[in-house]
């Protein structure tokens, strides 16, 4: 009897175990894709990481309802890209330790934008790019050190699995240093090129591989009025680009208007939702690919 006692109080005790405790994976929540395949990445199994946005949304001007909100309040982790980025966050009460504010080893080194021209992203409205720049990830260093945020922060809710956050956040810096190379050599190629943006978003990727660009304000699904037009008719005159950055492929007659003008497109996507197919690794790579067009023609 004594014997059947022993063997349950041990079975009792087995259950209690901290190893079983944090059997259940952590429940994850991000602002973005790009932090999302981040995360996931570096915590593998031992967590589901949750990007609840629609496809169809620009996730920095998106706002969430009442559910979602209460989905990330109730999440261990809320991974949040900092540089302003995702403003509903600043409206909603989110419980201040399970917040991770990724871009936070570089705060001081953010950029601020000023007198933006205003326009829409479809139904979210119209609004300015005015304030903190940020599309961080695009410098690849800096999403070096967003990861590393992410995998402190596992660390510090399961530090029994410490070394395999550190084992896939190891490869995802290397995978992430390849891209930055890739972009340098690119860039090295013809140092001095020009480029116009369509969009004021590519500031950090700017700054960190030496690229010369004059922004637009531009939208892939809409055609520029006349008065647009000819201010880039103007901006050509001290600034005779003849590459244009996109986050999309444009309409066909706006490329065909900028055909005709000798300027090229190149597809250059954030990534900041969900990519129809492939994953932030891939779409990075297919954007490198893109861009190596204007330094080697």
């Amino acid at each position: 009897m004594r014997r059947c006692y022993f063997a349950f109080a041990g079975f009792l005790l087995l259950l209690c175990s901290p190893s079983l405790l944090f059997a259940e994976p952590l429940t994850v929540y991000t602002v973005n894709y790009p932090l999302q395949y981040f995360a996931q990445r570096i915590a593998g199994d031992y967590a589901r990481v949750v990007f609840p946005a629609p496809a169809s949304v620009d996730p920095a001007l998106w706002m969430p309802d009442l559910k979602t909100i209460e989905d990330y309040q109730q999440a261990d982790l809320i991974v949040l890209n900092g540089a302003a980025y995702a403003r509903w966050v600043s409206k909603v009460s989110l419980p201040r330790r399970r917040q991770v504010d990724t871009s936070k080893a570089f705060k001081d080194d953010l950029i601020v934008l000023e007198d933006t021209p205003t326009h829409s992203h479809g139904p979210v409205g119209e609004h300015s790019h005015t304030g903190t720049a940020f599309t961080t990830w695009l410098d690849f260093y800096q999403a070096v050190q967003q990861a590393q945020a992410i995998a402190d922060a596992l660390s510090r809710k399961r530090p029994e699995h410490q070394s395999d956050f550190e084992k896939n956040f190891t490869a995802l810096r290397k995978d992430l240093m390849a891209l930055d190379l890739a972009l340098q050599r690119t860039v090295a190629a013809k140092p001095r090129q020009l480029l116009f943006a369509s969009s004021p978003i590519y500031h950090y990727l700017a700054r960190r591989y030496d690229l010369y660009i004059e922004d637009t304000v531009w939208e892939p699904g809409a055609m520029p009025n006349d008065q647009q037009w000819q201010q880039l008719r103007l901006m050509r005159e001290s600034f005779p680009a003849d590459w244009m950055l996109w986050e999309k492929p444009p309409l066909p007659e706006i490329a065909q208007q900028l055909d005709s003008m000798g300027i090229a497109i190149v597809v250059f996507d954030p990534c900041a939702n969900r990519p129809a197919s492939g994953d932030f690794l891939s779409v990075m790579q297919a954007n490198i690919a893109n861009l190596r067009q204007a330094y080697t023609n």
